[in-house]
């Protein structure tokens, strides 16, 4: 049994990996396994197909990125000073791949949206968990009088975050964070005043 998790284990490690960085459409089964270095005909013997590998990958994304969110919901400081620490944290990530990978779950959304129904929803929950958490941190910035309160915190929290996904990929087609530095300026210094 150990080793079967061991394998399962080995091919989701890869496709995360590959799958980020190739795109799920270019990246075949035998790209995976052979990232993960076991034969083949293992691939469907933990994952039901493609897809199913595929909505495991953003439930591995989402967890990572629920640990990245930790300090942002249940830190201490100021909440406004929090979510500007947050984006900038993220907003090193693509620097540090060289901007060729950008996030995720925009990747997948652009891509997968309308081919794979079950991706689809793993991504709308995704999106709709991310979103909740900034928002709490917003509603905690509302109720201290750092940021307004002429609109909800949820639809600021869901306009941040679609405004940094576009400039996440904005700098994945320039390589330059100066996308990522505009969203942060007119972010923090007009949006959330």
């Amino acid at each position: 049994m150990a080793q079967k998790t061991n394998v399962r284990e080995r091919l989701l490690a890869a496709a995360f990996e590959t799958l980020h960085r190739d795109g799920f459409n270019a990246t075949g089964v035998q790209d995976i396994t052979d990232a993960a270095k076991v034969p083949k005909g293992s691939f469907y013997n933990h994952f039901a197909s493609k897809d199913a590998l595929g909505v495991e990958v953003v439930a591995e994304y989402v967890a990572k990125g629920a640990e990245r969110r930790r300090a942002l919901v249940d830190g201490s400081g100021a909440p406004l000073t929090r979510l500007k620490a947050y984006f900038k944290s993220l907003n090193q990530l693509g620097p540090a791949s060289g901007f060729s990978r950008g996030c995720l779950l925009g990747n997948f959304s652009a891509e997968l949206s309308s081919q794979s129904p079950d991706i689809r929803q793993a991504l709308v929950d995704a999106f709709a968990n991310w979103t909740k958490d900034i928002a709490r941190v917003i509603t905690e910035a509302q109720e201290s009088g750092d940021v307004g309160r002429e609109l909800p915190a949820a639809t600021l929290a869901a306009f941040l975050l679609n405004a940094w996904e576009g400039a996440v990929l904005r700098s994945r087609v320039d390589r330059s964070a100066a996308p990522l530095d505009a969203f942060m300026k007119v972010a923090f210094n007009k949006i959330l005043t």
